[in-house]
């Protein structure tokens, strides 16, 4: 049986989720990332707002140049968080078979189920009607007999459409389309075949293999197979993270220590939480630092015991931190700080050392507080002062980070 792969993909999510709370915005140019009298880039715009050129990644003060019409929104990730959970819910009472991709897309491995729904193409519609009854968000499907063709009709059908190819007719339907339209071809990439006089997936499919190996080593072999719609990758659940972090860019570059400890302490915090709310603990810590000439540094250090609380975090974090100051006397435009090496807990404590099992009971206590009252309900000395940086709710702060993440 030849398999059907549904790609699913909704459209504009951050700003349809906020339009799907506040319905007067629909229709209507919006951006979420920031409010353009501060710095930051565009996370999502609506597809009113792409109309005037706005994309994800632009400067908000070029994007309100562009469409000073717009209405820009700070977002909040755990709003975004929350609809991807359903999303995800409701994907999963049609296929187990689920890969999701990031918190907007998924794949489908849905080959069989015909006998259930008519056909693949009804299932599809099914779920696409279930997502906007529920959620009150629109999504784009592609169907094939593989990912890379499935994502590909996806995005030929946005925003709110279904696009099925049916089996047989991957080559045909790649072929006309731009080479940058293939999963896989960058910009670098990109320019590299245009030099070569390959423009179109078509041109990349015939294109002699040995040519791309000698042009793009191992990635050739693997581009040209995908451009002739033959890609074998299963559907898969994702394995688990192999680290995590959190980090933000300034409103203005400082080189002010009390902020930029204060912040590096919240961020800390929120690592720790994500860490005990896997239920994992960490052995290395990282260091992100991006300076006001965009020069970026990472620190790490790897601890003699695996942690998951945020005062081990944040002190490692603040050793690192004061190195990279003392040696660079610069700005400081970005701070991140993230933890890897994760492991299942087995930390033996130290008997004669009752500090670090006090700490992670605090910890697990600020935990249920904050679950019950929110982030913000209780904080440390050090992170009360961003209040006056930074915008906050129960969830937390909102800070300057294009991927909306804290």
């Amino acid at each position: 049986m030849p398999r059907r792969i549904i790609h699913i993909d909704l459209d504009a999510f951050f700003v349809s989720v906020e339009q799907a709370l506040n319905p007067a915005l629909k229709g209507k140019p919006v951006v979420v990332g920031g409010k353009p009298d501060r710095r930051g880039v565009v996370a999502a715009a609506s597809y009113e707002a792409r109309a005037f050129g706005l994309h994800a990644g632009m400067p908000l003060i070029t994007a309100s140049r562009f469409c000073p019409q717009a209405t820009f929104l700070e977002g909040s990730f755990p709003r975004y968080r929350n609809a991807s959970h359903k999303f995800m819910a409701i994907l999963t009472d049609f296929s187990p078979f689920l890969e999701p991709i990031g918190l907007d897309e998924a794949f489908l491995d849905v080959t069989g189920f015909e006998s259930i729904y008519g056909s693949i193409d009804q299932m599809a519609g099914i779920i696409r009607q279930q997502i906007n009854k529920e959620l009150g968000l629109c999504a784009s499907v592609g169907i094939a007999s593989c990912k890379v063709v499935a994502k590909v009709a996806s995005e030929k059908s946005k925003p709110d459409g279904l696009l099925e190819i049916a089996a047989g007719e991957e080559v045909s339907f790649l072929a006309p389309l731009p080479i940058a339209e293939l999963p896989g071809v960058g910009k670098k990439t990109e320019q590299k075949l245009k030099g070569l006089g390959i423009r179109t997936i078509g041109n990349l499919a015939i294109t002699p293999l040995n040519t791309l190996k000698l042009h793009l080593g191992a990635s050739g072999e693997l581009l040209h197979q995908l451009a002739n719609g033959i890609d074998e990758r299963k559907v898969e659940p994702p394995g688990a993270a192999k680290s995590i972090s959190r980090e933000t860019t300034f409103g203005k570059d400082t080189a002010d220590r009390s902020s930029l400890t204060a912040t590096l302490s919240y961020l800390s915090e929120r690592v720790g939480a994500d860490l005990r709310q896997r239920d994992k603990q960490a052995r290395c810590i990282n260091l992100k630092l991006r300076y006001a000439d965009f020069t970026t540094i990472t620190r790490s250090h790897t601890l003699k015991q695996t942690t998951d609380t945020d005062q081990a975090i944040f002190n490692t974090g603040k050793q690192l931190l004061d190195k990279a100051l003392l040696a660079e006397r610069q700005l400081v435009r970005l701070i991140g700080i993230g933890v890897s090496s994760l492991t299942e807990p087995a930390q033996q404590l130290d008997m004669l050392d009752p500090s670090a099992q006090r700490l992670e009971q605090l910890n697990r206590a600020v935990d249920r507080i904050r679950k019950k009252y929110g982030f913000t309900a209780i904080q440390t000395g050090r992170t009360l002062q961003l209040k006056d940086l930074f915008p906050n709710d129960k969830n937390g702060y909102t800070l300057e980070t294009p991927d909306l993440s804290l």
